[in-house]
């Protein structure tokens, strides 16, 4: 009985799911997370190599998995991408907008090239990716979007100016499209990563004293591991989370608490 009833809260089975940036980091781990929890994923991303390993991962694990190899930042990319997306596995239930740029400009250094490419791809392009799946989750009355914010959602660092302007509009972009969706069924929410190890942070766990200040800062004492973000993710992709909606979650070991 008690499994039956995690199985009717948790389970994605069924489910079919598209994450963005997918190819390393966060978005990688996502989506094998997803996998494992019964979805059908699809990832998203401009290297195919990592990729077709990650396919080959879940697949061989026992997954269902496919890729699209595509830069995002095109915007005639957007409507054709859900398309392709729904021709694999029918109509996406399920979005993480995961991909991300951080150019770690300094603020009188920063160029309109850098803050364009920086808001485009962290703002611009997971309102629109959701914008042309929306319509097929709304039909069905169901869907989940995660969007991926920052601790410079909420607070400067040095060095990242228009990456923190990006991730502060992803906070509000998240409770924007609650309030429009929401009464379809469609849930989003965002998810506030702490210091994980990643590309995008490999200045940081490069740097073993500033890996550690970084763990320091946090209220649990140390920085994150990838199997820290596995209960989140399943939780609001799944049913246990239909009320939650316009959220902001730390999984930060409370790092924004000090």
């Amino acid at each position: 009985m008690p499994k039956d009833y995690l199985q009717s809260l948790f389970s994605l089975d069924g489910r079919v799911a598209v994450v963005t940036g997918a190819s390393a980091g966060i978005g990688r781990h996502m989506t094998k997370t997803l996998a494992r929890a019964g979805a059908r994923v699809i990832g998203i991303a401009r290297r195919a190599q990592g990729l077709q390993s990650l396919v080959d991962e879940i697949v061989k694990a026992g997954g269902s998995a496919e890729a699209i190899v595509v830069d995002l930042s095109g915007e005639d990319n957007w409507p054709r991408l859900a398309e392709a997306a729904t021709e694999i596995f029918g109509e996406p239930d399920i979005l993480i907008n995961a991909a991300g740029i951080n150019l770690r400009q300094p603020t009188d250094k920063v160029t309109p090239d850098g803050w364009n490419k920086t808001l485009h791809l962290n703002l611009t392009v997971p309102f629109f990716l959701a914008q042309a799946l929306v319509p097929g989750m709304r039909e069905r009355g169901a869907g989940n979007i995660i969007n991926i914010a920052s601790l410079q959602s909420f607070r400067a660092f040095a060095n990242g100016i228009a990456y923190g302007a990006s991730k502060g509009g992803i906070t509000q972009l998240t409770r924007a499209m609650a309030e429009s969706w929401s009464a379809d069924g469609i849930t989003a929410n965002a998810i506030v990563p702490g210091f994980f190890p990643t590309e995008l942070t490999a200045p940081v766990f490069g740097d073993d004293d500033l890996a550690a200040r970084h763990a320091a800062a946090t209220a649990i004492g140390r920085n994150g591991e990838m199997t820290d973000l596995e209960g989140v993710t399943v939780f609001l992709a799944s049913r246990g989370s239909s009320y939650i909606t316009g959220q902001v979650i730390g999984v930060e070991g409370g790092y924004l608490a000090k």
